[in-house]
């Protein structure tokens, strides 16, 4: 089942304070994957204007804090390597941002922002897991990068059983920080979910995909294409991080 937490409790097991050195930050789809389509946009061209958005702040605001881009520019980078480049630079967090959307037939009226850790959920409940997972189909050789894995195949998602837990606390702290801030706004808040998403597998940090609102919406696009409502966003997710960072170095 999907698993949506109200709010977030502080691990029971202590950590050391944790200094946030690296980011990497990652603008959905790309390429010659377009990702959802609204009426004015694609999905893959207003991510990737909201990451380096955001990214120019983090770097500008918070003191010794490294961003890396999964892409910076209108290219495709497989989903397996966007967690890889991650692993590959000893980063702290990765962050995934993606738009989301209603298919035909469906309300068009659906808005507001939900944020996703790594975790397991029902045949019912695999839309949204099974449509951002979709796009494995447009890489060569996915069977062999994703361990034999079909997205199109629900019996298939057994194998994220098996996958390793150890950042999911914080994982879901940070979901929480940032769905918290997107409220602030006066967003639509969807909750903190578990979804067995792809790009988060492999993950060797704290990992979130972040759904910034309904391109879907005529409405939701308007806000997410307009310089105000992606400095909005842009300041929710930066708000969210830095909230996350001071905690974890205390």
């Amino acid at each position: 089942m999907i698993t949506v937490f109200g709010s977030f409790r502080e691990p029971s097991t202590g950590t050391p304070p944790q200094k946030i050195k690296t980011i990497v930050l990652d603008a959905g789809h790309g390429g010659h994957d377009s990702g959802a389509v609204g009426a004015q946009s694609r999905e893959k061209d207003v991510a990737l204007e909201i990451t380096l958005k955001l990214g120019k702040k983090i770097e500008r605001e918070m003191s010794g804090v490294k961003v890396i881009y999964t892409r910076a520019d209108d290219s495709y980078p497989k989903l397996y390597e966007r967690p890889a480049l991650a692993n590959q630079n000893h980063a702290d967090l990765f962050i995934s941002i993606h738009l989301n959307s209603i298919g035909r037939g469906s309300s068009r009226s659906a808005k507001g922002t939900e944020t996703f850790v790594l975790g397991f959920n029902s045949m019912a409940n695999q839309d949204v897991a099974m449509r951002e997972n979709a796009s494995i189909l447009l890489e060569d050789n996915y069977e062999e990068n994703y361990d034999g894995f079909d997205p199109n195949d629900p019996s298939t998602y057994i194998v994220f059983k098996y996958l390793k837990k150890m950042y999911r606390d914080q994982s879901i702290k940070l979901a929480t920080y940032m769905q918290a801030e997107y409220a602030r706004s006066g967003r639509v808040n969807r909750g903190v979910k578990e979804l067995p998403l792809a790009v988060l597998k492999t993950a060797g940090m704290p990992a979130v995909l972040t759904e910034v609102g309904f391109i879907s919406n005529s409405e939701e696009e308007r806000y997410m294409l307009s310089s105000q409502g992606q400095q909005e966003i842009v300041d929710n997710l930066f708000n969210a991080i830095n909230t996350y960072r001071k905690n974890m170095e205390r």
